[in-house]
């Protein structure tokens, strides 16, 4: 039986499939396999590469000379320092790991010269994330992150994002967490846990599916409480889910309790799973009966007014072990009014936790997506300066060492 499940769970389950892997014992909500938790829109990588083809198109006659000049400037340290055009220019330019390595290197000269010499404001940290990002270079991303020659350059709270997305995409759920406390010690903007840092957090603890990832988690999740964080609902879901998972639906009930809103697909789901597993079955039927003919204006009721399938087929099978006529002919009368008003969903708990988080500053307008630009003052993330900044750039006819003798 064992050696079913693991088979079973090995490949991506349509919900009949999961119903059955349900039928044979399975008492979790089943893990899909690793993705990114992210959008690309959120994590700025579609403006990225469009910025890529933009720089690529503008230096094509010169890039081979450009990059003989950078490996140059960056191996001499006497002389020709790495301008803030320079290093942009590699990172959006970078095609293979020799392109990548430049870049680094570059990188370690731009952040080892006099600041004052620095005649922008450019902040790196975000689009050299999105190179690694890009190009799938992960183990060098973290050895950056936590290199005391790069301090200060990632000190950004997207720069946090894009760092955890791309370790939760590769299946590195233990590095996440101890990226986390390093971003704990250095509490940018005052800000010890950034929400969104926590939501990634809480998906690693997710993933890891384990008694010791659940203790982490629980006790991560009282210090939030002690500073007074407010998680958002996706790192709610993530540690009720965990919790469910792991054999304490009680403990799953009190998370989802201090959920804001209650009515939450996923929120919802969870509770009336946890509910069934622990035999309180008569508690989930006024949550079934209250979306029927629920007139619920300008909502999307794929989103708010769902139950699935999964967890439908709890509730149903916690009713046959309680063996009451009365309560098993109400079920059914409300399965099939759900089912004529669209309300039974055919898709896995588990796929709606683990759907894209997508932002919606990002997807509204150019003047949203330049919050998350990096040209912007330096430790000033957009959530907490939401304003405008517009990059400085060099009075015409300066010298641009690096560039002059390409031409």
């Amino acid at each position: 039986m064992a050696n079913t499940l693991k088979t079973v769970l090995r490949k991506p389950l349509t919900c009949n499939l999961l119903l059955r892997a349900h039928n044979i014992g399975l008492a979790s909500i089943y893990v899909q396999d690793v993705r990114h938790l992210y959008s690309r829109s959120a994590l700025g990588l579609d403006r990225f590469e469009q910025q890529r083809e933009k720089v690529k198109t503008q230096m094509s006659n010169i890039s081979d000379k450009f990059r003989e000049k950078m490996v140059e400037y960056s191996k001499d340290e006497t002389k020709n320092m790495i301008f803030t055009e320079d290093l942009k220019n590699m990172v959006h330019l970078a095609e293979n790991d020799k392109d990548i390595e430049l870049a680094v290197n570059m990188l370690k000269r731009y952040n080892q010269q006099n600041k004052s010499l620095r005649f922008g404001n450019y902040i790196f940290g975000p689009v050299v994330m999105r190179m690694f990002y890009l190009h799938k270079k992960t183990d060098l991303a973290l050895e950056c992150f936590k290199s005391e020659e790069f301090s200060s350059i990632f000190d950004q709270q997207i720069s946090f994002q894009i760092m955890l997305d791309m370790l939760f995409e590769n299946g590195q759920y233990k590095d996440m967490l101890e990226v986390v406390e390093l971003i704990a010690e250095k509490q940018l903007e005052g800000q010890k846990y950034p929400k969104n840092v926590v939501v990634l957090a809480l998906a690693a603890c997710y993933k890891l599916n384990n008694a010791e990832s659940l203790d982490y988690a629980l006790t991560f999740w009282s210090k939030l409480s002690e500073i007074g964080h407010v998680p958002m609902r996706r790192a709610t879901t993530f540690l009720a889910g965990l919790a469910f998972n792991q054999g304490k639906p009680d403990v799953a009930l009190e998370i989802l309790a201090s959920a804001r809103n209650q009515n939450y697909t996923t929120v919802r789901n969870l509770k009336m799973a946890a509910l069934a597993e622990i035999g309180r079955v008569e508690e989930v039927i006024p949550i079934l009966k209250s979306v029927l003919n629920e007139d619920v204006p300008n909502r999307d009721r794929t989103t708010l007014q769902t139950f699935n399938c999964d967890v439908f087929e709890r509730v149903k099978q916690a009713v046959q072990r309680r063996d009451d006529p009365e309560l098993t002919l109400e079920l059914n009368r409300l399965e099939q009014a759900l089912q004529q008003q669209g309300h039974l969903l055919d898709k896995p708990l588990e796929e709606q936790l683990l759907a894209e988080v997508q932002n919606p500053r990002l997807m509204t307008s150019d003047r949203d997506f330049r919050q998350f630009e990096d040209s912007r003052r330096p430790r000033r993330d957009f959530a907490q300066r939401p304003r405008e900044f517009r990059e400085r750039r060099p009075r015409q006819g300066w010298p641009r060492p690096g560039l002059e003798d390409l031409v």
